[in-house]
C-alpha cells in the first residue's frame, strides 16, 4: 500500500528563537536526529526524517487504522480545514492567526511570532499551549494523516546555528503533539535553517515572518 498527496494542510507557526530542547519522554534525541529519511510524499520533498525510529510505510498505515479511499480524501480534508478554522476562531479574530486556502486542497494557517517561543527558549509559551491544544485536538480526531513539521529561522546567527535551531524548533512542536496523544509514528521533522525565507531579513518585521514552523498534514490514501 502506498501513500500519495491528495491534499495538504500547511500550518505555519511563526516562532521566536530557541536554543535547546529537552529529550522526548521515551527516547533520546538521537532517534529523530539520526532517523530514517522519509521516502514519499511531503516528507521526501522537505528532506524530513522520522520522529519515531519505528516508522515504516506499514507502521504508518497501521497507526492510522488504514488509509483513506481516494474519493473520500477531499471531503475529509475539507472537513478538517473547517474544524481548524473553528478551533482557531479566537486567534483569527484577534489577528494572531491567518488561514489561507491554497490550490489542490492546501490550507495554510500562519501564527504570529509572539505566540510560540520566547527568545533563546525552547519551551513553548504557556499562553500558546491553548492554541497548540486546539491544533492537536483536530489532528488527533483526523487521524488518517501524517504530520511533517519543518522548522525555519531568520538569517541572524551562523548558518550552522540556524540549521540546528530550526531542527530543534520542529522537534519541540512534534514533541508537544506527541504529548497530546498524536501517535509518534505519524510524525516527521525537518529543519531548513535560513534557506527558505518568506520575507526580507533586512528588517525585524520580515525576520519575524521567517522565524516559523510549518506543519504539513498529509492524508494517508489507500493505494
Amino acid at each position: 500500500m502506498k501513500r500519495r498527496i491528495a491534499a495538504i494542510v500547511i500550518v505555519s507557526l511563526v516562532l521566536a528563537g530557541c536554543e535547546s530542547i529537552p529529550k522526548p519522554s521515551d527516547r533520546p534525541l538521537e532517534s529523530w536526529e539520526g532517523g530514517a529519511l522519509i521516502g514519499a510524499g511531503v516528507g521526501a520533498l522537505v528532506g524530513a526524517v522520522a520522529y519515531s525510529k519505528n516508522r515504516t510505510a506499514g507502521a504508518v498505515v497501521g497507526a492510522v487504522g488504514g488509509g483513506l479511499a481516494g474519493g473520500a480524501v477531499g471531503a475529509y480534508m475539507d472537513s478538517q480545514k473547517k474544524d481548524l478554522e473553528k478551533n482557531l476562531a479566537q486567534e483569527i479574530q484577534a489577528g494572531h492567526a491567518r488561514v489561507d486556502t491554497m490550490p489542490n486542497h492546501v490550507v495554510r494557517i500562519t501564527m504570529t511570532s509572539q505566540t510560540a517561543f520566547d527568545t533563546n527558549s525552547t519551551t513553548i509559551k504557556p499562553g500558546f499551549d491553548a492554541t497548540m491544544d486546539k491544533l492537536a485536538d483536530v489532528v488527533v480526531r483526523y487521524g488518517k494523516t501524517t504530520l511533517t513539521v519543518v522548522g525555519h529561522t531568520d538569517n541572524v546567527g551562523s548558518n550552522d546555528y540556524n540549521q540546528k535551531l530550526s531542527e530543534r524548533r520542529a522537534a519541540a512542536v512534534a514533541q508537544y503533539f506527541e504529548s497530546k496523544r498524536v501517535n509518534p509514528v505519524r510524525l516527521a521533522v525537518s529543519g531548513k535553517g535560513e534557506t527558505a525565507p518568506v520575507a526580507s531579513n533586512a528588517n525585524e518585521t520580515g525576520r519575524q515572518q521567517n522565524r516559523r514552523v510549518e506543519i504539513y498534514v498529509e492524508p494517508v490514501v489507500q493505494g
